[in-house]
């Protein structure tokens, strides 16, 4: 059975925070053993694992733990916007059902999983090419469930036959690809520790993927219409990692693993994953605090902030991208250069101008507009979030350059808010990538980030966060990361373990 494209929807990023009071504004510790200290510069997805995994793993060492953020919420590259008086994420937080660190953090945090309501699964979708929609499905908007089943049924159909079979060679492909990344799942008993990003993915059997672009794959590997790759995979990719099907083979093949069902996301918000990893993981979390350099001293680091405060500790983990960080090492560390790809998140409160889109009404309009790849067109996709009533609604708008109030007062015919958010979202990818070290230094420096040039979500945040404590645990502790007993049946044990129904 086909799994309906149009649940790319549920893919469009977004992002939380949550405030804490500032801890003490300096730190010491003793060198070594069960006194040492992890300093760890980032307080999201990553970061907040790395601290998780490092109490969850060990009972026979309990380090202390940094969390250092520049800002004044955790989260990182998550934040809420407030528009019309209602928060709305902003950033990547739908999760795929086999996101076993997510739901797995959502159980152990007490948090309750939300799956799309029935009538999401009837959102229309319309992709325009900048004179006007070349695929528009259905628009019904009716409270009654059967109704959206009959609709999403018929769109399914309309789409099947624009792009055949291959839809069903889409979705295979996406299904290995997924099965693959199931072994960082595996139990710690079976699955090594991998010191270098290149080593984690040949063991799983997609480091071939990052080799090629999306596009090579789909066309020589998995053979797909060139039409689906045109359309509805660039619009996958447009909207979930700003950049076209030339990006390489890995990052697009998670980018489509959205066009599938059981689609899901955290009650309140995604952000409450990171934040009770850190209120649990007994840390000290220093807030406003941006660490500006980092300087090896022999048996300790040094950490010292724009604040003029240092920090020692002799485990580091740096759990930010530094393609655009200011920070200075000593000695220096050598990363590949890449650069970061920036999504503009605008929101609006208002109204679409159907004349726009050359339509004569708000309600012709597809509820997600996406676009192909043209670079004439200013946007890449336009959705509504809430609709107050039919002359009142928040939309919001991706984009790769920021939108200009002359732009956005041409698209939209009233616009009684505007709220716009620049996103150094995720890498700019481009085959054959190429990775940073885990271990910057050979020492004890280590980079969750690295592992964002094969693919960027928050699940593979939390995979690469995991392999990191296990590198600490075994190399600075010379310990085997094991699980006690009572935690054998979450993190510890198989894939099938770690799901659960949300």
């Amino acid at each position: 059975m086909v799994m309906l494209p149009l649940k790319i929807i549920f893919l469009l990023a977004i992002f939380g925070g949550l405030t804490f009071p500032h801890t003490s504004s300096s730190a010491t510790t003793s060198a070594g053993g069960d006194d040492a200290t992890v300093c760890i510069i980032g307080s999201g997805i990553g970061g907040s694992s790395v601290a998780h995994f490092l109490r969850q793993y060990t009972t026979s060492h309990h380090p202390k733990i940094l969390i250092f953020e520049r800002h004044a919420i955790v989260g990182g590259r998550m934040a809420t916007v407030t528009i019309g008086g209602d928060a709305f994420e902003a950033g990547a937080s739908i999760l795929h059902p086999k996101n076993y660190h997510a739901s797995n953090y959502t159980n152990l945090l007490n948090l309750t999983g939300k799956r799309p309501s029935s009538s999401d699964s009837s959102i229309s979708l319309g992709i325009w090419d900048g004179n006007g929609f070349v695929v528009k499905t259905l628009n019904v908007n009716s409270n009654w469930g059967i109704v959206n089943k009959i609709v999403s049924f018929f769109n399914g159909i309309y789409l099947f036959m624009r792009y055949g079979f291959s839809l069903v060679k889409m979705e295979g492909f996406v299904d290995e690809t997924v099965n693959k990344f199931l072994k960082y799942y595996e139990g710690v008993e079976t699955r090594p520790v991998f010191e270098s990003v290149e080593e984690m993915l040949k063991w799983a059997g997609l480091f071939n993927l990052t080799g090629k672009s999306l596009k090579e794959e789909l066309v020589d590997g998995v053979k797909l219409a060139p039409l689906l790759i045109k359309e509805l995979v660039t619009v996958i990719t447009r909207i979930n990692y700003g950049q076209s099907v030339n990006i390489s083979g890995l990052a697009g093949a998670v980018s489509l693993a959205g066009s599938g069902g059981g689609l899901w996301a955290v009650e309140g918000g995604n952000w409450q994953m990171a934040a009770g990893l850190i209120n649990s993981s007994d840390v000290e979390l220093y807030l406003h605090e941006e660490i500006d350099s980092i300087s090896y001293l022999g048996e300790y680091y040094e950490l010292n902030s724009t604040k003029g405060n240092s920090y020692s500790c002799e485990v580091a983990v740096v759990a930010t991208p530094l393609d655009e960080s200011s920070i200075q090492f000593s000695p220096p560390v050598s990363v590949p250069v890449r650069q970061l790809q920036h999504t503009h998140a605008t929101f609006v409160r208002g109204l679409v101008n159907p004349v726009y889109f050359g339509l004569k009404a708000v309600s012709e309009i597809p509820e997600l507009v996406a676009t192909i790849e043209d670079p004439r067109l200013p946007f890449t996709s336009i959705s509504i979030l809430k609709c107050y009533n039919e002359t009142d609604m928040t939309y919001k708008i991706f984009s790769r350059q920021a939108m200009t109030d002359a732009l956005l007062d041409s698209i939209f015919s009233v616009r009684k808010e505007t709220v716009r958010i620049n996103w150094g979202a995720y890498p700019h990818y481009k085959a054959p990538e190429r990775f940073a070290p885990f271990i910057l230094d050979g020492k004890h420096l280590y980079y969750v980030n690295a592992f964002e040039n094969a693919a960027s979500t928050m699940e593979t945040s939390a995979v690469a966060a995991e392999n990191i404590a296990r590198l600490i645990l075994s190399r600075f502790f010379g310990k085997d990361s094991s699980c006690p007993s009572d935690l054998k049946r979450t993190s510890c044990s198989s894939a099938e373990a770690l799901h659960s129904d949300m």
